[in-house]
């Protein structure tokens, strides 16, 4: 009896050659797993190729991993075939609808040449299933990183800030860089050779965060390109995080149900780096009123009333502070409700 119901709730599908057991309890839904390759679903991106890197330069990529199941997906573990990369578990848990991510690190401080690796990830909920992922580089010996990326830190918006790294070159004795260019236009980078001599040569990079770079976490790249005609493009990591010198507390304002033309009051905490006057607090489709500041201050605690004028339905808007003066900056909180009638 066990063994007839068993068969009548289980089965095995063979998926793009892997084996996936699929409970008929509604873990899984069967015709949808036979249609399509569940994994094309959960991995939007299976390959990535991090070109040719420097020794030494911090290469990494995310790869995104979205569930688009109605119950929790758990990523088990992820194994590498080749010790040229280190895969590491960033989202073990990930809700239904939501993306986490599975980093992949390529070693370069220890491997050199063409490395690829082939990531195999194990699925345990909400059911068993395996994934591959595959990276692959070249590692060229002969240039150097350091340090491995340009890392801002915490950088202020509006402000110009600037970093260095260093190429150590070791090869031919005309080897040359040529240029650096950006994929950002806020990002401004520059070079200059300070050593030459003995088939070495060293040069320094100098990225320069402008002053219109948007406000939040940022990673992305310059390319170093050289006289090699082999391998002419080598990129280098930037990253950071920029900071507005004016922030909201809370980030999300949450007013809950709300019937056109109610009024609702929340206290906003604004904090400024310098002393600063709040000219206007607005946000789309809602009337918003406050005690407008008259003296210059560093923080500025706010009793401000929101009363939907427009707005109707499930409403996610941003909410606008912005100060005055010549010199004036901005900062967004996020306003979620639902105005409805009944």
């Amino acid at each position: 009896m066990f063994n007839h119901l068993q068969r009548n709730f289980t089965r095995t599908l063979v998926l793009g050659g892997l084996s996936v057991c699929v409970f008929a309890v509604g873990l899984l839904d069967a015709h949808s797993a036979q249609s399509q390759d569940w994994s094309d679903q959960v991995f939007k991106v299976k390959k990535h190729d991090f070109g040719t890197v420097a020794v030494a330069a911090k290469t990494e990529f995310r790869f995104p991993v979205t569930n688009p199941y109605p119950q929790p997906m758990h990523i088990q573990s992820v194994r590498a075939s080749c010790g040229c990369t280190t895969p590491i578990i960033e989202t073990e848990y990930i809700q239904p609808g939501e993306t986490g991510s599975i980093l992949a690190r390529f070693n370069t401080g220890t491997f050199r040449g063409k490395k690829g690796a082939t990531l195999t990830v194990v699925v345990d909920k909400p059911f068993y299933a395996e994934a591959r992922l595959v990276v692959d580089g070249y590692i060229r010996s002969d240039m150097v990183f350091h340090p491995g990326e340009i890392d801002f830190g915490r950088a202020t918006q509006g402000e110009t800030k600037s970093k260095t790294s260093k190429v150590l070159y070791a090869g031919r004795d005309d080897w040359q860089v040529t240029d650096v260019v950006s994929n950002s236009p806020w990002l401004l980078p520059s070079f200059k050779q300070i050593s030459r001599g003995s088939g070495r040569a060293d040069y320094e990079i100098t990225v320069v965060i402008q002053e219109d770079a948007p406000q939040g976490f940022f990673q992305d790249e310059v390319t170093v390109i050289t006289n090699d005609r082999s391998m002419p493009r080598v990129p280098l990591r930037v990253c950071g995080q920029v900071e507005s010198l004016l922030s909201i507390s809370p980030q999300s304002i949450a007013l809950g149900s709300v019937k056109p033309g109610q009024s609702i009051t929340k206290r906003l905490v604004i904090r400024s780096q310098e002393a600063v006057i709040i000219e206007s607090i607005e946000c789309e489709g809602w009337d918003v009123e406050f005690a407008r500041p008259t003296a210059a201050n560093t923080t500025f605690l706010l009793e401000t009333t929101f009363t939907p004028t427009t707005a109707a339905g499930n409403e996610r808007k941003p909410v606008v502070i912005t100060t005055s003066g010549a010199n004036s900056v901005q900062a967004k909180a996020l306003l979620t409700a639902d105005v409805r009638s009944e």
